[in-house]
């Protein structure tokens, strides 16, 4: 940081002094001059550490933690007193908590993305995806979209017209890779969302989870490089990703299967999302996957509170009342959602 901020100050320095005499009358350097420099290089420096500061300070953040009741208990709102924040190891104090479906909220945006290599008989369950559109809250938004070549084809965009985004729900072209990798897709939807509201952010997919790119599918072989990044990126983008698996055959297990629901389960568990699946043989509906997620957003809270730095800080969520389950990242940026 030194030395970005001293090659500033020179340039400054050398503007400051452009107009002040060289030379003293005693033939050293002039003393204005001097001083000019010298006034030139405190304040570059001065204005360094306050960017530093402001960057490394503690900064308002927020991310999406799920508060689950135990079976069988009604669900109620918690407080942001109910539940224990500890960053990297410290306890934070939480500044709110807020659900994400309330009426005097910021609502929710579902990114709800179809890979467009899906194939068996998937068509089946689009009355289903249709039905679930327009039963969501109407502080919900959802854009539609079909992961195609390693990125995001929105065929509705999010925020687009219920009627609009039904009538985006088509039959996949089920070509086998057509994707590239769902996880180049996701990285690249959440690093460029296509909004700038300040609702709380979801992406719900529709994929085998299988990443090409990572050669083998072996049990072995399962720290892929490219699920890893997406993890990170959806971590620095505060957005939950959820994930129906549906697999490239109705029958029958592989290790294809295997792997992608192991994909979807680590980009569920490091984003505070959910992997839904019936192991290796897809269901005969999504609706039972779809109702749970629906469920699932409306135990969603915006959490907010004070986290420094300009890493990602390790967080920890858990909660005052014998039973309850609370799930969130296991990373957040500072600053995020701020």
């Amino acid at each position: 940081m030194s030395s970005f901020f001293i090659t500033q100050n020179s340039e400054v320095a050398t503007s400051f002094a452009d107009s002040a005499p060289a030379v003293s009358s005693a033939g050293g350097i002039s003393p204005i001059k001097a001083a000019l420099v010298a006034a030139g290089i405190l304040l570059s420096l001065a204005s360094g550490t306050q960017i530093q500061a402001q960057t490394e300070g503690p900064q308002r953040t927020r991310t999406l933690v799920r508060v689950i009741s135990p079976k069988g208990k009604e669900q109620e709102t918690p407080q942001k007193t109910d539940l224990r924040l500890r960053l990297n190891g410290h306890g934070t104090d939480l500044l709110a908590l807020n659900p994400v479906l309330a009426t005097d909220g910021r609502g929710v945006e579902i990114a709800l993305l179809i890979d467009d290599g899906l194939r068996g008989n998937f068509s089946t369950n689009l009355n289903d995806l249709r039905g679930f559109i327009q039963e969501l809250p109407s502080n919900a938004t959802v854009g539609i979209g079909y992961l195609q070549n390693g990125r995001v084809n929105f065929a509705a965009p999010i925020g687009a017209e219920r009627e609009a985004a039904v009538k985006a729900v088509r039959i996949p072209l089920g070509s086998v890779g057509i994707s590239a990798s769902p996880y180049f897709c996701l990285s690249e939807l959440v690093k460029h969302w296509p909004s700038n509201t300040n609702a709380a952010r979801v992406v719900l997919m529709i994929t085998n989870g299988i990443d090409p790119y990572n050669g083998s599918t072996s049990p072995l072989n399962q720290n892929s490089p490219y699920v890893a990044t997406a993890v990170t990126d959806a971590q620095k983008a505060g957005v939950a990703v959820y994930s129906i698996y549906w697999g490239g055959a109705a029958l029958g297990f592989s290790r294809g299967s295997f792997s992608g629901q192991s994909y979807l389960q680590q980009v569920a568990e490091g984003t505070g999302g959910d992997s839904y699946n019936q192991g290796s043989i897809n269901p005969p509906s999504i609706t039972p996957y779809l109702k749970q997620f629906q469920h699932a957003l409306e135990e969603t809270y915006s959490a907010t509170f004070l986290a420094s730095g300009n890493k990602p800080v390790a967080i920890k969520v858990t909660a005052n009342t014998h039973g309850v389950k609370v799930i969130a990242p296991t990373l957040v940026q500072p600053g995020t959602g701020s």
